[in-house]
């Protein structure tokens, strides 16, 4: 059993090994595409194979869409080598549930893949797509630091200073492409188009905007673009910028799962490992529990996604939703794992659940110092939100997300995940912001992880930070089990508002934070001894 087009002509077989396939004409589909492209998506990773996709799918299999997504990936091209062409731009998804079970799910809705690379053909064919009239959807699922222009002392990273430069004809930053690709869509005909971030943080429509808006206005006064372009890409009803929810775990491809597929007869199922460091594979697995909700806003039309359970209402309750999960109901939560998880060598997620400490921590988090300060989105209920994470989406035993992954990033989360609780303390009048105690621990906590040590002093990898080489600069003069080497080293960290979204010392927990940490230093095993203490677990 190959996944191939052709391999999937024997129905017989797939059937028999409970694997559920398209109910729809693929190659007809992927015809249909290339005529009237309706959806674009940046980001061809695991979360647009095994969510993103998955909704058009649905659409396709109850007869309610004609037409699949184009993928372009901008960042690592093996993706598309290694994965989507040995493959016919097919994917399998695999839906761990908490019993052990699998549902199996051959996806056949991504209908083409494209480079977004400037020295490939690719790139022609991006921009003919790209100014089409029928286009209604550029959706983004790059990560959140991708939309970052500027680096750790506010200027612009190199690539974005020689896009600003060069002009359109040679952008290097994806935003860049992107600004170049609307300025096409623009000259062809001013057509209308919805910019939908898909990524996992606050205000992502928001930020997406900005972002593109920034480099048009450089090219704008190096006389690259028409002054009218700006009013182009301001025009709500021209291109959009929907605000978005997401919320789906799909973490790294599991070996567990391939020797299973392997055991249905599948073939070439292997986990590969880009020379970017992408881990990723012919299938996907992910939990079965997803929520997207997105702000109605697309002014050249869109897919029936309600059909496939997307939620579709105004700005004000996407932003709440959102803020209900990324600054309380679960990212806050992760990310504490992460850290921890980290520092004790625990392997999964849900190995962690099962520490009494580290569950009363997010317990803590959540359901103590997060939910008084969360707004009732309406649409989702935020305790029984949190109760589902706490109790069945994190313990599920099926789902190998590691600590070491969630880890990724992290400055660029800690603003988000933890800031906006901070601040929404110290507006409150009923509320006072040192009364937290379990969010200035977790801060201190990555502190700790950014020494390279876990809890019994071995060396253990970081994962990837955009700041790491600056953070680890003022964390690498400390020594475990020297409390004086502390000093004044944490100070640029805790103070800086970019990390944080706030000077920690300013609203009244730098100096609580350094206290934890000095406890978390104090000797081997001082990390377990300090949770215990705090946590009475």
């Amino acid at each position: 059993m190959l996944l191939t087009r052709e391999g999937m002509r024997d129905i017989d077989k797939w059937r028999k090994a409970g694997i559920k396939l398209p109910n729809y004409d693929v190659e007809k589909v992927a015809e249909k595409t290339k005529e009237n492209p309706i959806w674009l998506h940046f980001g061809a990773g695991n979360i647009f194979r095994g969510f993103i996709s998955l909704l058009q799918q649905n659409l396709l299999d109850k007869g309610l869409s004609k037409t699949g997504i184009i993928a372009v990936e901008s960042y690592d091209y093996e993706i598309i080598e290694k994965i989507y062409v040995p493959y016919d731009n097919l994917s399998m998804l695999v839906v761990m549930n908490l019993d052990g079970t699998l549902e199996i799910e051959v996806i056949g809705s991504i209908s083409d893949k494209i480079m977004a690379d400037l020295t490939h053909s690719d790139w022609e064919r991006l921009k003919d797509v790209f100014s089409n009239p029928y286009l209604q959807i550029a959706s983004f699922t790059i990560t959140e630091k991708a939309y970052n222009l500027k680096d750790f002392s506010g200027e612009y990273i190199k690539d974005v200073k020689e896009d600003i430069k060069n002009g359109l004809d040679k952008p290097k930053h994806i935003i860049s492409k992107v600004t170049s690709l609307l300025y096409q869509r623009y000259k062809k005909g001013k057509y209308p188009v919805a910019l939908l971030s898909l990524d996992n943080f606050s205000g992502n429509g928001e930020r997406l905007f900005n972002s593109i808006k920034t480099i048009a206005e450089e090219w704008q006064r190096k006389g690259f673009v028409e002054t009218r372009f700006l009013d182009y890409l301001t025009d709500s009803t021209k291109v959009s910028f929907p605000l978005s929810m997401i919320d789906k775990i799909v973490p790294r491809p599991s070996e567990e799962v391939k020797k299973k597929l392997e055991d249905l007869g599948l073939e070439r199922m292997d986990i590969i490992k880009t020379s970017k460091n992408t881990i990723i594979a012919p299938f996907v697995n992910a939990e079965k529990i997803h929520y997207l909700v997105i702000e109605d806003k697309f002014p050249n039309g869109r897919p029936p996604l309600e059909e496939a359970g997307v939620i579709f209402t105004d700005k004000e309750t996407v932003e709440k939703v959102e803020r209900m999960k990324v600054t309380t109901c679960l990212n806050p939560l992760h990310t504490t794992l992460a850290i921890f998880g980290c520092l004790l060598n625990y392997n999964t997620i849900a190995d962690e659940m099962k520490d009494p400490c580290l569950k009363k921590l997010v317990e803590k988090i959540g359901y103590d110092e997060g939910l008084p300060v969360v707004v009732h989105p309406g649409v989702l209920d935020p305790k029984e939100f949190l109760r589902e994470v706490i109790e069945v989406r994190f313990p599920n035993p099926y789902m190998p997300d590691t600590p070491q992954r969630i880890a990724t990033d992290t400055s660029q989360k800690m603003a988000i995940r933890f800031g906006e609780t901070i601040k929404s303390y110290k507006q409150r009048d009923d509320l006072n912001v040192t009364d937290l105690k379990y969010i200035p621990l977790v801060i201190a906590g990555w502190l700790r992880y950014l020494m390279g040590l876990d809890d019994e002093g071995k060396p253990m990898t970081l994962s990837p930070d955009p700041l790491l080489e600056d953070l680890k600069s003022h964390v690498s003069n400390i020594k475990l089990g020297d409390v004086d080497s502390v000093q004044d080293n944490l100070k640029p960290i805790l103070s800086n508002e970019n990390i944080f979204g706030v000077n920690l010392y300013e609203v009244g927990l730098g100096d609580m934070i350094e206290n934890y940490f000095k406890e978390f230093i104090e000797g081997l095993g001082a990390v377990k001894k300090v949770l215990k203490k705090y946590l009475e677990c």
